[in-house]
C-alpha cells in the first residue's frame, strides 16, 4: 500500500515534465511537417517527382558502382596469374580513394560556384555537404546526385588501372588516382556538366561521358603507359610477345557486369524520372545502349575473323562490347535503334584495329582500355551531331555540331595528357613507379601484396 502511494506521488510530480516534453515533441513534429510542406511546394510538379528523380540517381548509382566489380573481374582475368591479387586490390583501393577525394574537393570542382578563365577552371569549396532539408533546391535529393556523380569518377580511374597493369607499384598508382579524381576529371567534367567553357562557348554535348569520363581515363592511361613503359619482355624489336590473361571466363564475367552497369551509367544520366516523357527517355536509352553493345560484339567478331584467318579473339570480342557501349554513351537517346547498332559496330571495329596500332608504337595496354575507352570515346563524341540538324557549325538552335565536338575532344586530350604526364613523371623521379625487374618477373602479388591469387597453382 505504501509503495503504491509512493508511485502515485512520483507520477504526479513527473506529469508536468511529461506534458512539456510531449508539447516540445509536437512542436518539433509540426515544424518538420511545415518544412516538408514548404519543400514539396518548392519542387516542380510534386513530391512524387522529387522521390522518383532521387531514386533514379540512387539506383543508377548502385548499378554504376557494380561496374567497379566488372572492371576488377575483367582486369583480374586479363592479367597473368602472378598479378591477379594485385589488380583486385588496386580496384578496391581506387574506388575508395576516388570516393574520398570526390567528397573532399572533386564534386565541388566539377560543379563550382564560380569559374575563372572563361569557365576553364572552377573555384571550389572544400568538403561537399548536403544543404539542410529546408534549404534544399532542385527536384532531387542533393546526396543522391553526389552519390551518382561519385561512382562516375571511379570509372575513369579504373581505365588507368587496366592499361598500366603488371608493372606499376600500388602507392604511386593510388597517388595518381587521388589527383585524377580530385582535380583532372572534375575539371574536365566542369567544362560541360558544370556549365563551363565547352558548354557555354561551343554547344559541346556529351550526354553520359564518352569524352568527359572515358576518354579522360583513356588519355591519362596513355600518358602513364608511355612514361612507365611496357612490361618486361612484351616487345623484342618489331616482334610482339603475347602475354595472355590467366582467366578468360572471369574476363567474360567482368564484361557482362560492365554491360549491366552501363544501363545505370547512361540511363540515369537522363537525370529525371518524374514524368512520362522522362521515364520514356530512360527506357529508350536502355534499349539503345543494349543494341550498341550488341553491335560492337558482332562487328568485333567479324573483324577478328577476317584479320586472323577465321579465328575469333575472345578478348577483342569483350572489348568490342565495351567499345560499343562507350561509343553510344555521348548520345544514347537521340539515335534510332538501328543507328545505335551502327554506332556500336564502328566502335567494335575501332577496338580491333587500334590494338595492333598501339603495339606498333610499343605502347603496352594490358586490357585494351585505350582502344575501348579513348578511341571509342572520341568516335562516340564526334558522331553525336549525326543525330541532329545544323551539325557542321555552331548554330542558334544550340544543337551539337562537329566543330564544337572536335574542340571538346582536343581540349580534353591536351589538358589530360599534359597534366597526367607531369604527375607520372614527377612520381617516376621521386618515389618511383615501377617495381624492380626481379619483382616484376616474380609478380606483383608477391612483391606488392604479399598474397598470391592462386597459391595452389604457383610454381
Amino acid at each position: 500500500m505504501g509503495q503504491t502511494l509512493k508511485n502515485t506521488i512520483r507520477g504526479a510530480a513527473l506529469l508536468p515534465a511529461a506534458i512539456m516534453a510531449s508539447a516540445a515533441a509536437y512542436a518539433q513534429d509540426a515544424d518538420m511537417e511545415a518544412r516538408l510542406a514548404a519543400l514539396e511546394e518548392s519542387v516542380a510538379g510534386s513530391a512524387s517527382a522529387y522521390v522518383d528523380n532521387s531514386y533514379l540517381f540512387l539506383i543508377g548509382g548502385i548499378i554504376v558502382m557494380f561496374m567497379a566489380a566488372g572492371f576488377c573481374m575483367l582486369e583480374a582475368g586479363l592479367v597473368r596469374s602472378k598479378n591477379a591479387a594485385m589488380q583486385s586490390t588496386k580496384n578496391v583501393a581506387l574506388f575508395s580513394v576516388a570516393g574520398i577525394m570526390f567528397w573532399l574537393i572533386g564534386y565541388n570542382m566539377a560543379y563550382p560556384s564560380a569559374t575563372v578563365a572563361a569557365g576553364l577552371f572552377g573555384i571550389p569549396d572544400f568538403i561537399w555537404s548536403s544543404a539542410p532539408l529546408e534549404e534544399s533546391h532542385g527536384d532531387y535529393a542533393a546526396a543522391s546526385d553526389w552519390f551518382f556523380q561519385m561512382v562516375f569518377v571511379a570509372t575513369a580511374a579504373s581505365i588507368v588501372s587496366g592499361t598500366i597493369a603488371e608493372r606499376v607499384k600500388i602507392w604511386p598508382f593510388l597517388i595518381f588516382t587521388a589527383l585524377l579524381t580530385a582535380f583532372i576529371y572534375p575539371i574536365v567534367a566542369s567544362w560541360e556538366w558544370g556549365g563551363g567553357y565547352l558548354d557555354s562557348a561551343w554547344d559541346f554535348s556529351d550526354f553520359a561521358g564518352s569524352t568527359l569520363v572515358h576518354s579522360t581515363g583513356g588519355w591519362a592511361a596513355l600518358a602513364g603507359a608511355i612514361i612507365i613503359g611496357p612490361r618486361i619482355g612484351k616487345y623484342f624489336g618489331k616482334q610482339v610477345n603475347p602475354m595472355p590473361g590467366n582467366n578468360i571466363p572471369l574476363a567474360a564475367l567482368g564484361t557482362f557486369i560492365l554491360w549491366f552497369g552501363w544501363f545505370g551509367f547512361n540511363g540515369a544520366s537522363q537525370l529525371a524520372a518524374g514524368s512520362i516523357a522522362d521515364i520514356n527517355s530512360v527506357s529508350q536509352i536502355f534499349a539503345n545502349t543494349n543494341l550498341a553493345a550488341a553491335g560492337g560484339v558482332i562487328a568485333a567478331m567479324f573483324t577478328t575473323a577476317i584479320l586472323y584467318k577465321g579465328k575469333i579473339d575472345a578478348t577483342m570480342v569483350f572489348n568490342g562490347a565495351i567499345g560499343g557501349l562507350v561509343s553510344i554513351t555521348a548520345e544514347p537517346l537521340a539515335p534510332s535503334m538501328g543507328a545505335s547498332i551502327l554506332i556500336g559496330a564502328v566502335g567494335g571495329i575501332l577496338v580491333v584495329v587500334s590494338v595492333p596500332l598501339l603495339d606498333k608504337f610499343k605502347i603496352d595496354d594490358v586490357v585494351g582500355a585505350i582502344p575501348a575507352h579513348l578511341v571509342c570515346g572520341i568516335w562516340g563524341t564526334m558522331v553525336v551531331p549525326f543525330s541532329y540538324t545544323n551539325a557542321i557549325m555552331p548554330n542558334e538552335a544550340g544543337d551539337p555540331n562537329y566543330i564544337g565536338q572536335l574542340v571538346g575532344v582536343v581540349l580534353t586530350g591536351v589538358f589530360v595528357m599534359i597534366v597526367s604526364a607531369i604527375i607520372w613523371y614527377v612520381l617516376k623521379l621521386t618515389i618511383g613507379v615501377r617495381p624492380t625487374a626481379e619483382e616484376e618477373e616474380l609478380g606483383l602479388d608477391k612483391s606488392e601484396i604479399g598474397l598470391e591469387a592462386y597459391p595452389e597453382f604457383a610454381n
